[in-house]
C-alpha cells in the first residue's frame, strides 16, 4: 500500500512540473506541443490501435504518451526544467 501511494505522490508531482512547464511563457513551442500531444493522447477516447485489440491496443498508449514526454523534456532548456523542478519541490 506505501508504494502505491508513492507512486501516485511521484505521478502527481510529473503532472504538476508538466502543467507549470505548459504555463511558462518561455517554454519553447515545441516543448508545449509535445507535451499538449502527449495529454491529449492520453485522454482522447481515438487511439492509433483500439484499445479491443489485445495487448497491441494497450501497448501503443504505453509507448506514445511516454515517448511523447521523453521528446519534450528532450527539447525544453535544462536550466528551465531545472527551474521547474525546484518550484515542485
Amino acid at each position: 500500500m506505501k508504494k502505491l501511494r508513492n507512486l501516485l505522490l511521484k505521478f502527481e508531482r510529473e503532472l504538476q512540473l508538466y502543467r507549470s512547464i505548459l504555463a511558462d511563457a518561455r517554454t519553447p513551442r515545441l516543448t508545449k506541443i509535445l507535451l499538449g500531444s502527449a495529454v491529449a493522447y492520453a485522454v482522447s477516447p481515438v487511439d492509433l490501435i483500439p484499445d479491443f485489440i489485445p495487448v497491441i491496443g494497450h501497448l501503443d498508449d504505453a509507448i506514445i504518451v511516454p515517448g511523447l514526454v521523453y521528446l519534450a523534456l528532450k527539447t525544453i532548456p535544462h536550466s528551465l526544467l531545472k527551474e521547474h523542478k525546484q518550484a515542485i519541490s
